[in-house]
């Protein structure tokens, strides 16, 4: 594999693990016990702290691929294992 087509792949999984660490560790104003601004929906966080979820989806995504750079190593799972609608079996 390209360096290129790892990066890209890499980004994929980053871009991914962002939508799913983005509602963990999430406090809304009425769980910080500070008020709302007027117009603000309930479930609205207190306070977003994008660093916090980079890093947070930077370590998920590292782990995913991971797993993948090491399934297409050695080749675990092959195309073959992944085909849902073969009539063979």
């Amino acid at each position: 594999m390209q360096w290129t087509s790892a990066l890209a792949i890499y980004f994929l999984f980053w871009n991914l693990s962002i939508f799913l660490v983005l509602p963990f560790g999430v406090r809304t104003s009425d769980e910080a016990g500070e008020a709302k601004v007027p117009g603000q929906a309930d479930s609205a966080p207190h306070r977003f702290d994008f660093w916090r979820m980079a890093l947070r989806a930077t370590i998920v995504a590292t782990v995913l691929f991971g797993l993948y750079y090491l399934n297409y190593v050695n080749g675990w799972i092959g195309v073959d294992a992944l085909d849902l609608f073969s009539n063979a079996g």
